[in-house]
């Protein structure tokens, strides 16, 4: 009878897994996708605590493991969902669009301004 609550409570769980929360849309670039978690702790990855309140995707590529993909994050400045492609967002101690990067450049250290400054535009 345990046994049986054990392996309901492990459907429940992977169902809920499963759950698409919402959809996850960059704001700068055409990319989007469902995403089923939105947080610091995907529930499918408990060894991972991610630096940022991310929308998580589960790797559907990696199947009984702790899997997982992150889409994009909100910039900590303007609030905009970003992708975490190179051209879109950038992680320096929080996520940031490149619009406020390029708002902001003179707040951030020297490395990551001469870097943005390859980039084209």
């Amino acid at each position: 009878m345990a046994e049986d609550r054990h392996k309901n409570s492990d459907k429940n769980r992977q169902k809920q897994d499963r759950q698409k929360q919402g959809d996850f849309a960059c704001s700068l670039c055409d990319i989007s996708a469902p995403y089923d978690y939105l947080g610091t702790m995907p529930p499918y990855a408990k060894s991972i605590v991610l630096l940022e309140k991310a929308y998580v995707i589960k790797d559907q590529f990696t199947p009984g493991k702790e899997g997982h993909l992150v889409l994009g994050a909100d910039c900590c400045l303007c609030g905009k969902c970003v992708c975490l492609g190179q051209d879109c967002s950038l992680y320096y101690t929080k996520r940031f669009c490149l619009p406020c990067v390029l708002q902001n450049m003179q707040e951030f250290p020297l490395e990551i301004q001469e870097e943005v400054a390859k980039k084209p535009r």
